[in-house]
């Protein structure tokens, strides 16, 4: 004989019906048509449903739609002795009625939801939240490295990580993504051999604010590049002419410009030929176009307000 399967919608419908009939139970059994009586009398609720729509709801017949559920569920939990609070029989009911009508992904919360509410489980019951808490805590698996413990001023935003990840597991997959993670909070991560993540406690801040200078720059310069085709010849004749430029800077231009293969990588760098050419390219047509960038801002500014860029030949007005 086949084993129940409890993910499966027709499963969750039934847990919807007998929640409904348990609450109608605990009002007394009060009359279908007094529920939709009460239902069209407050003027907050969002449904109007006729006594024999409130009955095939509470029986289970049919799942209704979410807005007369909720003035069902409003109405009775007011009429239960005592009476329930409304918002969290709306809130559990809410669970219910997407599992019966998705199978046991909708009987999870949404993260917004989670936040929230929490995790659930007050009344000494495991809910699928709770499970999956367990489940996706690293702390579960392995036993944290203690560096990444440590209190620290975050260099990135949630929103940032979260689009890290997702960028990550859709480029590599979800397994080496996950194992990555769990590697890494294991303790093998960037700086670790300093203790802390990125050796915090030591850490290059002027070097970080230069490498995330170059990365911004260089976006900006693709940027640049992609609207003003000729911007590359006349950047470099800017910076040929220019009779401030560090008598130092200069003879390294010099000294690259001498490298026959690094300026034939320099003369074809398009946007869409940026990947394909070196660093030392990259780091060329930067110096071409950008005469400085910074003093650097703070890190919780956006990125054109931390790296102000001087351009060679200044940026077309929008006008």
């Amino acid at each position: 004989m086949d084993t129940p399967d409890e993910s499966r919608p027709e499963n969750w419908h039934q847990e919807l019906a007998d929640a409904l009939q348990e609450l109608h139970r605990a009002t007394g059994q009060v009359s279908f048509r007094k529920v939709s009586t009460l239902i069209r009398e407050r003027e907050n609720l969002l449904s109007g449903p006729s006594h024999e729509t409130v009955r095939s709801a509470i029986k289970g017949q049919r799942i209704r739609r979410w807005e007369t559920l909720h003035d069902i569920v409003m109405v009775l939990a007011g009429l239960c002795s005592p009476p329930r609070d409304e918002e969290s029989e709306v809130g559990r009911f809410k669970l219910l009625w997407r599992a019966a009508r998705e199978g046991e992904k909708g009987a999870r919360k949404s993260f917004q939801e989670l936040a929230n509410s929490g995790w659930g489980g007050e009344d000494g019951k495991w809910t699928p939240e709770m499970v999956m808490g367990i489940l996706v805590n690293p702390f579960s698996a392995i036993q944290i490295a203690p560096g990444l413990a440590a209190p620290h001023e975050p260099i990135i935003s949630e929103d940032v990580w979260i689009r890290a990840m997702e960028k990550f597991i859709e480029e590599d997959g979800a397994e080496h993504a996950l194992r990555v993670l769990l590697h890494t909070l294991k303790g093998d991560y960037i700086g670790a051999t300093e203790g802390t993540p990125y050796g915090y406690q030591n850490m290059d801040r002027e070097a970080m604010d230069a490498y995330a200078a170059f990365q911004y720059g260089c976006r900006e310069v693709r940027r640049r590049l992609r609207a003003e085709p000729n911007l590359l010849a006349e950047s470099i004749r800017a910076m040929r002419a220019d009779e401030t430029m560090d008598r130092d800077d200069r003879a390294e231009m010099l000294e690259n410009e001498s490298d026959l293969s690094l300026m034939r990588e320099v003369m074809i760098v398009t946007p869409d030929t940026w990947d394909d050419v070196s660093e030392e390219a990259h780091h060329m047509v930067f110096g071409y176009l950008i005469k400085q960038i910074g003093p650097v801002g703070p890190l919780s500014l956006p990125d054109a307000d931390r790296f102000p860029i001087l351009w060679r030949i200044p940026e077309p007005s929008a006008e």
